[in-house]
C-alpha cells in the first residue's frame, strides 16, 4: 500500500465578502465623504469659478495643516500594536525645538547641526521612556510617560520660560523644509509618504513586524518563543522619540520660532489617528494602512471644518464621535456573529 501524503494548508482561502468588510474600506468610505464636505464648503475660485479644493494646489495646502503631527502617528502604530502608550511625545516636540531653537540662537551654531542635535534630544527622551519601561516591567507605560511628559516640558519651560526663541526663518532652507514645493507638491508631503512606506513595509514584511505583533498578541508567549521582547520595547520607544523631534523640525520650520507650550495636544492627535485607523489599544491587532487613510481623514476633517468655523470645541466633538465608532462598531460585529453561532 502506497502512503497518501496529508496537505496542510496554512492559509485561509480568500473570500470576496471578507475583503470588502474590512475596516479600511469603512474608511475609505469616510474619506470620500469628508472630501465631498470640503469641496462643498470650500471658498469659490473666481478664475475658474471651482472650489480652491478642488485645486492640486489647495489640496495640497490642506494637508500642509496636519502632516507635521503625522509623523508622530507612524511609530505611534508601533506602540499600539505591542499594547503600549506613550503620551510624552508632545513634550519631546516642545524639548527638541526649544533646544535646536537655543542652539541656533544663543550658541551660535550652524542650522545642520541644530537639527542633528533636535533628532538627538527626540532620541533620548524616546530612549528614557524605553529604558524605564524594559528595566522596571512592572510600571505601566501610561504613568511613566505621563511623568516623562510633565518632565520634559518642565526642562523646555526652565530654558525658554514664557518667552519664544525666535529667528529660524533667517536660515532659507531651513524654511523650506516645511513650506518649499517640488511643483505643486509639498517637501513635507513626499517625506512623510516616504516614511509611511518604509513603516508600512517593515510592520508588515518583515520578521521585526511579525514580532511586534506576536508581543501584543501575548507578551508572556513571545517571550517563551525567544522573542527579545524588552529590547523590541526600547527600540519602538526610541524611534518614536526620534520622530518626535522630526515633528519639532517641520512645526519650528513652519512657524520660524519654538516656545514651551507649542504641539500641547499632538499625543492625542497621534493616538486618535492610530485607533480610528483600527489598530487596537490592547495589541496584536491593526492594519497599517488604516492608520494612513485615519491620518488623512482626521486631518482633511480639520481641515474643512476650519473653513466654515467650526470652534475647536466641536471638532473635538465631531472627531471623539468618530473614535467611539470606530472603537464600538468592531465589537457590536463581533457580538452579531456570536448571536448568529449560538441561535
Amino acid at each position: 500500500m502506497t502512503k497518501q501524503k496529508r496537505v496542510i494548508i496554512a492559509e485561509l482561502e480568500f473570500s470576496w465578502k471578507k475583503f470588502f468588510l474590512k475596516w479600511e474600506w469603512f474608511l475609505v468610505l469616510i474619506f470620500i465623504g469628508v472630501n465631498i464636505l470640503n469641496i462643498c464648503v470650500s471658498p469659490i475660485d473666481k478664475g475658474t469659478r471651482l472650489p480652491i479644493y478642488m485645486s492640486l494646489s489647495g489640496l495640497f495646502n490642506a494637508t500642509l495643516s496636519f502632516l507635521e503631527k503625522a509623523f508622530i502617528a507612524l511609530p505611534m502604530a508601533y506602540i499600539l500594536v505591542l499594547g503600549d502608550i506613550d503620551i510624552s511625545v508632545g513634550s519631546t516636540v516642545a524639548l527638541s525645538a526649544v533646544i535646536m531653537a537655543e542652539s541656533y540662537n544663543k550658541l551660535g551654531l550652524p542650522m545642520g547641526i541644530c537639527v542633528i542635535i533636535a533628532l538627538l534630544v527626540g532620541t533620548l527622551c524616546g530612549f528614557i521612556n524605553g529604558f524605564i519601561l524594559t528595566k522596571f516591567t512592572e510600571l505601566a507605560p501610561m504613568i511613566v510617560t505621563l511623568g516623562t511628559q510633565i518632565l520634559f516640558r518642565g526642562i523646555a519651560t526652565i530654558i525658554l520660560k514664557d518667552q519664544a526663541s525666535q529667528g529660524l526663518t533667517n536660515v532659507a532652507w531651513f524654511s523650506q523644509l516645511y513650506w518649499g514645493k517640488l511643483g505643486a507638491v509639498p517637501y513635507i508631503f513626499i517625506i512623510f509618504i516616504l516614511c509611511a512606506i518604509i513603516f508600512g513595509f517593515i510592520l508588515h514584511k518583515t520578521t521585526f513586524g511579525r514580532r511586534l505583533y506576536a508581543i501584543g498578541s501575548n507578551r508572556i508567549a513571545a517571550e517563551y518563543a525567544g522573542i527579545q521582547v524588552q529590547k523590541i520595547r526600547c527600540i519602538v520607544f526610541t524611534i518614536t522619540g526620534t520622530f518626535s523631534a522630526v515633528t519639532a523640525i517641520f512645526l519650528a520650520s513652519c512657524m520660524g520660532s519654538a516656545r514651551p507650550n507649542i504641539a500641547s495636544g499632538y499625543e492625542l492627535d497621534a493616538i486618535s489617528m492610530v485607533v480610528l485607523g483600527g489598530i487596537s489599544t490592547a495589541g496584536g491587532k491593526g492594519n497599517f494602512v488604516g492608520a494612513i487613510i485615519a491620518i488623512f481623514i482626521i486631518g482633511f476633517l480639520r481641515y474643512g471644518l476650519g473653513l466654515i468655523n467650526v470652534s475647536s470645541q466641536v471638532m473635538l466633538v465631531i472627531i471623539g464621535g468618530l473614535l467611539i465608532g470606530a472603537v464600538m462598531l468592531p465589537n457590536l460585529n463581533i457580538k452579531g456573529l456570536v448571536k448568529k453561532k449560538t441561535a
